[in-house]
């Protein structure tokens, strides 16, 4: 695992626990808060993503944790979480883009969940073929 994976990891899986921690305290003054923040809706649909965030964030430091000990079990879970991250990233775009709401505060993190994974999967799973490909050779 390249050390930008390694600290983009770190970075994203802290600041999803960070965001939530924030989230729950309320911490977030309104006018940095999304549009219709006292939806009751908008509020359940934030929330929904706390399941999805919190896997994220386990896959995601389980595997550095996995990755430091050298066990081959950090491959599976860096791909699941990249494409985890994806996905909330994903989801959370197109939410935006039905709403018609194209605020950058909200936009540019939800982009970056999106797309810095793309950057990692294919080399990651060019690497797991790769190395399953070599151990059936040798079986």
């Amino acid at each position: 695992m390249s050390g930008r994976l390694r600290g983009l990891f770190l970075f994203t899986d802290l600041s999803f626990l960070v965001y939530w921690v924030v989230t729950a305290f309320h911490w977030i003054p309104p006018e940095y808060a999304y549009q219709d923040y006292n939806n009751k809706l908008l509020t359940v649909w934030n929330w929904s993503f706390l399941p999805l965030d919190l896997l994220i964030s386990a896959t995601g430091l389980i595997s550095l944790y996995f990755y430091r000990k050298s066990s081959p079990v950090w491959r599976p879970l860096v791909l699941i979480s990249l494409i985890l991250t994806s996905c909330s990233g994903l989801q959370a775009i197109a939410f935006w883009v039905i709403k018609q709401d194209f605020d950058l505060a909200w936009w540019i993190p939800n982009l970056y969940l999106l797309l810095y994974p793309l950057f990692f999967i294919p080399g990651l799973v060019r690497q797991m073929a790769f190395t399953d490909a070599s151990m059936n050779r040798r079986a």
